[in-house]
């Protein structure tokens, strides 16, 4: 594959995406495992 810049910066986006989607995944998969707390209302 011929590697110029538009191939290098689609790498780069795909590899940005695939970190943010990871790691949003990864934050929901840890805050699922937390004990739940009482829910309290205000009134």
């Amino acid at each position: 594959m011929f590697l110029d810049t538009v191939v290098i910066a689609g790498i780069g986006t795909v590899a940005l995406m695939v970190a943010f989607f990871g790691g949003v995944g990864y934050f929901i998969w840890k805050d699922s495992h937390k004990p739940a707390k009482a829910a309290v209302k205000a009134e």
